[in-house]
């Protein structure tokens, strides 16, 4: 029986290590900020699953986490959704914990260095002295390419992946991160929050990687109504509109997502390039 059906981390609950939040009044706690991954309960770590479940209090972005993630959670835990509260509730939160020495497992999707908006918390707890640790997850980028079945790095077509965002409603981009800059070097895109800005990406995309570029969107990666949308950058806007996608959505661009390519194999297991482990050239 899968997670999604309530299984959810029976080996959390009886962690390797010693639970470390029974502290006196008064001792330091930590805040854990945790990469939750994009959706999937089995793509959290052993280490994520077992802080969350060895935290008396716990915070998690409920718009994006799903509630089988943080099953995990003490049966006696605070366990809050952060969705419709503000950075300063959430930090009053965090304050009344560390008064009573709890710790507390601060929840992200994907991983938290990555669009995660930790560092104005990560400001707060530091002018407020309470220490913190993160704890990595997987990045949304990781798991679309493994529910497309693709690499994102192909040898002598793109060697580099480009993690950014459209600006939209969010917060401006700094000069001179724009899509048509990141174009320029062919690399394969990962563009965040632009499922509503598809015809923006069309403009300045197309003139750098053409018109038949493949392209796939993933709404809800790791989720149980995950899609997938494939096309090129003709085409895919007129596909996420018939699916009615309009939000929690990553796009993906660039040549190494196209069905076949006349790449050579890599370098890393070919006999006639020997290295510091395979010394050799091998027949």
């Amino acid at each position: 029986m899968g997670i999604w059906q309530g299984e959810a981390f029976s080996l959390a609950r009886k962690p390797p290590h010693p639970p470390s939040h029974n502290r006196l009044i008064g001792q330091k706690m930590t805040v854990f900020f945790i990469g939750a991954g994009p959706g999937d309960p089995e793509l959290l770590t052993l280490k994520a699953a077992r802080v969350i479940g060895d935290c008396p209090v716990c915070l998690y972005a409920g718009s994006l986490v799903p509630t089988e993630v943080v099953a995990c959670a003490p049966k006696d835990a605070q366990v809050m959704d952060t969705a419709p509260m503000t950075l300063d509730e959430t930090h009053a939160v965090i304050q009344q914990a560390h008064a009573a020495g709890q710790d507390v497992a601060r929840v992200h999707s994907g991983d938290p260095s990555l669009y995660g908006a930790i560092a104005e918390q990560i400001r707060r707890l530091k002018a407020d002295g309470i220490d913190y640790q993160i704890i990595p997850g997987v990045p949304a980028y990781a798991a679309a390419a493994a529910a497309l079945g693709s690499e994102l790095t192909v040898p002598e077509v793109a060697q580099s992946i480009v993690l950014t965002r459209m600006s939209m409603k969010s917060t401006s981009m700094p000069a001179g991160e724009t899509l048509e800059n990141f174009a320029r070097s062919g690399a394969t895109l990962a563009i965040h929050l632009g499922i509503r800005a598809l015809r923006e990406i069309e403009r300045q995309l197309i003139p750098h990687y053409g018109s038949d570029c493949a392209v796939a969107v993933v709404y809800r990666v790791g989720w149980p109504d995950q899609i997938i949308i494939r096309g090129t950058l003709t085409d895919i806007r007129e596909k996420v509109r018939a699916a009615k996608i309009t939000r929690t959505a990553l796009i993906l661009v660039g040549s190494a997502l196209a069905d076949s390519h006349g790449f050579p194999d890599s370098a890393l297991y070919d006999a006639a390039k020997p290295h510091v482990l395979r010394p050799h050239v091998k027949a």
